[in-house]
Order: structure tokens, then sequence, then C-alpha cells
């Protein structure tokens, strides 16, 4: 087990989000579901406790922890993309199976966790600082799922 690790409250269904995370990206896995050895506050014995699974390489491990906590945007998965086919697939994947779309290339599955779904030419872009920035952070700023063929254009000015 990998010493550090990202742990998500799910209110029941954190095995079944962890399996779409697995057929949905690469390097993802489920690798271990945890029953409950007793009752808890919102579950019993028996029931799917903790579900150990890596998303795009990143060890995590997700709770069923009831509806005592809700998610946030505080928190989010950035996965990077290469292309707009890329982006597409995984925004689509994410908002048809329940989710929603937010903005500027976030959107939240259907178990209300919030992604970003980052084409690495908005990230180059960033990185790149001045006017280049300016432009690919203002074109993005109007964008739900990002268009790499807009934020290249406004890099180019």
């Amino acid at each position: 087990m990998a010493k550090n690790r990202i742990c998500v409250w799910y209110d029941k269904d954190a095995e079944a989000a962890a399996r779409f995370y697995a057929q949905t990206f690469p390097d993802s896995a489920v690798t271990a579901v945890h029953l409950a050895p007793a009752d808890y506050p919102s579950g019993k014995a028996g029931d799917v406790l903790t579900v150990d699974f890596i998303v795009a390489g990143i060890p995590c491990m997700g709770l069923n922890g009831g509806p005592a906590f809700r998610q946030t945007e505080a928190f989010s998965f950035q996965i990077a993309t290469e292309d707009q086919d890329e982006t597409d697939r995984y925004w689509n994947a994410i908002v048809g199976n329940g989710g929603q779309e937010s903005a500027c290339g976030w959107c939240k599955d259907r178990w209300g966790i919030s992604w970003q779904i980052t084409p690495r030419v908005l990230t180059e872009a960033m990185a790149a600082g001045g006017d280049e920035a300016r432009r690919a952070f203002a074109a993005m700023m109007e964008m739900t799922k990002i268009d790499v063929a807009a934020i290249e254009a406004a890099r180019r000015g």
C-alpha cells in the first residue's frame, strides 16, 4: 500500500464509482473491496465500507461514510489530455454517466466528485505566461468543456 493516498468520501456508492473510474481512465483499477466488520452509523456489518482503487496512477480509497459530508469543488481530480478526442472521451464519459457540466473544463461525476479535464495545450499556455497565457485564460473562461482548437488559436493571438 502507498504511504500516502487520497481518501474520497461517498454516501454509499464507493465501489460503483471506483469501477467506473477503472473502466474510464487508463492506469486505473479497483484493487480491493473491504466490508464493514460491524454496524456503523451509515451502514451494517457486511456492507462495503472502503474500496481501494487507482485513478490514472494515483492511489485512492473510497469510504462509504454516509450523507454527513458532501463533495465540493474544493477537491477535484485533474486529468491531463493530449488532444480534443481524449478530452471529449473523458468529458463525455463523466457527464454522460449521470454527471454534470461546469465551467472552464470542470465537470462532476454522478457521485458529486469534481473533475478537471484539462488539455495539455491549456496547461502549456498558462505556463508560458505573458500575453499568451492571458489570451488562453480569457478563452478558457468562456468555455464549459475545453476546446483545444480555440485554446491553440488564442495562444497564437
